[in-house]
């Protein structure tokens, strides 16, 4: 083979080997729980999450390159959590990961993210804490585009005690970070007001009967129940009210809206409310459009999503990124975080348009404004009146 020949030949091969660095895709780790009681959860906002990188691929990807999702069962537990957490960043070296369903979860392994530089968006998980553990570095990696906790507690307050005006609320919240923290929160709430709960009620996963505490907080003449808590357990309110034959009005967190509280509550279920950030409602063309191509794709029984606001929130989050990623230029961590942190050009979301959501000092893109009121209805959520 002459000189010529060989150079062209080499030139070939260095053009195939620098197309095939260009088309490197973009790894984004995903992270929640696609099992056990906390599912409904973790597979609408993986499932949402599919449907945004599609999308975004289909569109050419970020810088030129597709997106490939790297997915994983954290089973909610944190100790599984921390081993996803170390498999994405040092064995699959993931560009960024979205999910996180339980706020323990979070707290246990996004530290991993925060030590190697690489950002984390919380899109389900809702603990105050989460979005401030690193705050004081100088780099927070910790994002989120869900509603957090004191969104959550004052809205749950001012529903239940302003609006309804209720006097003697009973607090039932789950042995979890998630419902303990979420009951710190109530109760400094309610403290500003003036209101002091009739009884704190804890529970666990798992348990099915519910009749000692509800006994106790009926007792106490709980004139309303407020809960935290994470999965169907939540259910066994409604159910046990009934069981009692008593009757009062059920406000609580998000979760209230799963699938498995709707279903397991059935009737008993009717007239809960809880802060949601989406309902699934095709309200706008952004909204239609998602609501179909998630019931095309996934065909969910009777056409409602297990979790809508989990999709919802995982399909924002990775649009959130993408614009981050493009902005940058880069898939360093650093750069993404920065590009976050001052975003040019608005997000169009399905939860909201995201126009700079995010600053240095504030990681959270959902406040009052985008989070409205849901109630169950005949086996749906619908918005609040």
């Amino acid at each position: 083979m002459n000189f010529k020949v060989k150079a062209l030949v080499a030139g070939v091969v260095l053009g195939f080997s620098m197309s095939g660095m260009a088309a490197e895709p973009v790894k984004i780790g995903v992270s929640g729980p696609f099992t056990g009681g906390s599912a409904p959860m973790g597979v609408s906002m993986r499932d949402g999450v599919r449907l945004a990188a599609a999308e975004i691929n289909a569109k050419g990807g970020v810088l030129g390159r597709k997106i490939e999702l790297v997915e994983r069962d954290d089973e909610a537990k944190n100790e599984r959590g921390v081993q996803v957490a170390q498999e994405l960043i040092n064995k699959e070296r993931v560009a960024a990961t979205v999910g996180y369903i339980n706020t323990g979860v979070a707290l246990a392994s996004q530290r991993f993210y925060q030590q190697a530089k690489i950002p984390v968006m919380n899109n389900v998980a809702t603990g105050s804490i989460v979005t401030k553990q690193f705050a004081n570095q100088p780099q927070n990696f910790i994002f989120r585009n869900s509603a957090n906790d004191t969104i959550q507690s004052a809205m749950i307050v001012e529903e239940a005690i302003t609006r309804r005006g209720f006097k003697k609320p009973a607090i039932l919240a789950d042995s979890t970070n998630y419902g303990q923290l979420g009951r710190e929160d109530l109760e400094k709430v309610l403290d500003k007001k003036g209101v002091k709960p009739v009884v704190v009620e804890k529970y666990n996963i798992g348990d099915v009967d519910m009749t000692a505490q509800l006994l106790r907080a009926k007792q106490a003449g709980a004139d309303v129940v407020l809960t935290y808590g994470i999965g169907p357990e939540l259910a066994q309110i409604a159910n046990g009210m009934q069981k009692l034959g008593w009757k009062v009005p059920i406000v609580g967190s998000w979760t209230l809206a799963m699938a498995n509280f709707i279903d397991n509550a059935g009737k008993n279920g009717d007239g809960t409310r809880m802060p949601q950030t989406f309902i699934q409602n095709p309200d706008t063309p952004k909204r239609k459009a998602f609501i179909d191509a998630y019931i095309k794709a996934y065909n969910p029984p009777g056409g409602r999503m297990p979790s809508a606001v989990s999709a919802a929130q995982g399909y924002d989050s990775v649009y959130l990124l993408a614009a981050a990623i493009q902005q940058a230029g880069s898939t360093e961590g650093p750069k993404i975080a920065a590009a976050l942190e001052d975003l040019k050009t608005p997000v169009e979301g399905v939860v909201t348009t995201y126009n700079k959501p995010y600053s240095h000092t504030d990681h959270e893109a959902i406040n009052f404004e985008n989070t409205k009121f849901g109630e169950v209805k005949d086996g749906r959520v619908v918005q609040a009146k």
